[in-house]
């Protein structure tokens, strides 16, 4: 068998070499097929989002997760590519910003550029998932042009800037502190989690959650199978993003973003790996099928930051310590007073905490490209740092703002009548012989 393997490889090199499947063409065939594979992150999260509400929020949810996805979009390509371009460096923009402008030549069906397109859809795609993942956690009481603003903001801004400085290969983060994240752990996850807690403090929890000693009750979603059938369809759509986040160059050598050699067998090794890791880690504090599938998530979340340089049982243990604490994690929100929905925050936030600060604890010395200083714990600690703030602020400010001009939150009435039969035309489940009631005035 090994011998049939050894046999294999030397004919897919001698294929390649003989063929030129190195190519542009292929290049961005195979980038191509990695966005269309992420596009399962996205129906994933629509029914794991409807899954986790109730009967009477159902459509209102799934309607919410489709419009961030259709919002940041358009505005990734009118602005979000360009700050990835332009802010390398900080705050001040670049001239290499240019070539994202909706305007230049590369942003459009130019014949001599197989790249661009391609590459853009997968950053955009980067950018709708951080909104898939505040958007869950918000259900059944946020407004939805509220929401829109956030998810715009989340997914457009302040995400794609954290990007520029933390994963491109002349952001101040790299070349400063060797700031080391493969799979995005941190700059996807961290900013979108942190950016949600600052949503949750303002948007405040949903009636019924907490008692009035504080004690919170449970409120569960109509459909289990449905979330569980979620989560895996988004752990399914992570070997698009993570394959998307792998680059070959020029002279036909895998690297991950900042041009450090690495293989596709990492992601295949690793990210198997941190998702049974996760989920076992789960099943063991917890026994519950929602919180097992939330951390096989989890866990490849937690092995992201190292995907690329992990040995695969190492990637495992990491991953099983992101699923055995993200409980601990979302108990702790909870006693706080925070009513994460589907637990996103300690999911995505911590997930990617642990993903980030991992590298910083067991690959410190790694060396980093030519021109960036190897990877340390205090750089992954900065890097983590700066995800959170640049996730936090924006959130918590943006939320508060809305909330002050009561954009954010759906009045009371309507939160207990359901969002369905408030602001929805149409009845989910028209079997149950349950009419949908006449419908409010639009937001």
């Amino acid at each position: 068998m090994e011998q049939q393997i050894a046999d294999l490889v030397a004919k897919v090199a001698a294929l390649e070499k003989s063929s030129g499947m190195i190519g542009t063409i292929d290049l961005e065939i195979y980038y191509f097929w990695a966005t269309a594979f992420m596009m399962l992150i996205h129906a994933g999260f629509l029914a794991y989002e409807m899954g986790a509400s109730r009967a009477k929020n159902v459509l209102a949810s799934g309607i919410k997760n489709i419009l961030a996805f259709a919002f940041v979009v358009p505005t990734f390509y009118f602005f979000g590519w360009w700050i990835y371009l332009a802010f390398p460096n900080g705050f001040v923009p670049s001239a290499d910003g240019d070539a994202g402008l909706p305007w230049a030549m590369a942003m459009g069906p130019n014949l001599s550029d197989n790249a661009t397109g391609v590459f853009w859809a997968a950053f955009t795609l980067f950018a709708a998932t951080t909104a898939s993942i505040m958007s869950g956690a918000v259900i059944e009481r946020i407004k939805v042009y509220g929401f829109v603003i956030l998810a715009i903001l989340l997914g457009s801004v302040a995400w794609i800037l954290v990007c520029s400085w933390g994963w491109h290969p002349s952001g101040w983060m790299l070349k400063s502190y060797g700031f080391h994240d493969f799979g995005c752990a941190g700059i996807v996850h961290v900013v979108a989690g942190f950016f949600t807690l600052g949503v949750l403090i303002n948007l405040g929890p949903r009636i019924g959650k907490f008692n009035a000693d504080g004690t919170a009750n449970d409120l569960p979603g109509h459909n289990i199978p449905m979330v569980l059938i979620g989560l895996m369809l988004i752990i399914v759509g992570f070997f698009g993003f993570l394959a998307a986040c792998v680059i070959l160059n020029a002279g036909g050598q895998w690297t991950n973003i900042y041009g450090q050699p690495m293989t596709l067998s990492s992601v295949g090794f690793n990210c198997l790996m941190g998702f049974s890791g996760g989920l076992i880690g789960a099943w063991v504090m917890t026994r519950d099928p929602f919180w097992m599938m939330s951390g096989g998530l989890a866990g490849i979340i937690s092995a992201a930051g190292g995907m690329d340089i992990w040995y695969p049982p190492l990637a495992f243990i990491v991953a099983a310590f992101g699923g055995l604490t993200i409980k601990p994690f979302y108990d702790m929100l909870t006693k706080f007073g925070i009513d994460d929905a589907v637990g996103a925050v300690a999911v995505h936030g911590w997930g990617g905490v642990v993903g980030v600060v991992s590298v910083g604890l067991l690959a410190s010395g790694y060396p980093g490209p030519a021109d960036a200083p190897g990877i340390s714990l205090v750089g992954q600690i900065v890097g983590v740092a700066v995800c959170m703030a640049v996730g936090f602020i924006p959130g918590y400010v943006c939320s508060l703002i809305l909330n002050v001009f009561g954009s954010l939150r759906v009045p009371d009435e309507v939160q207990l009548m359901g969002l369905d039969q408030a602001k929805v035309p149409v009845h989910a489940y028209p079997e149950s012989g349950k009419a949908p009631a006449a419908t409010v005035p639009a937001e």
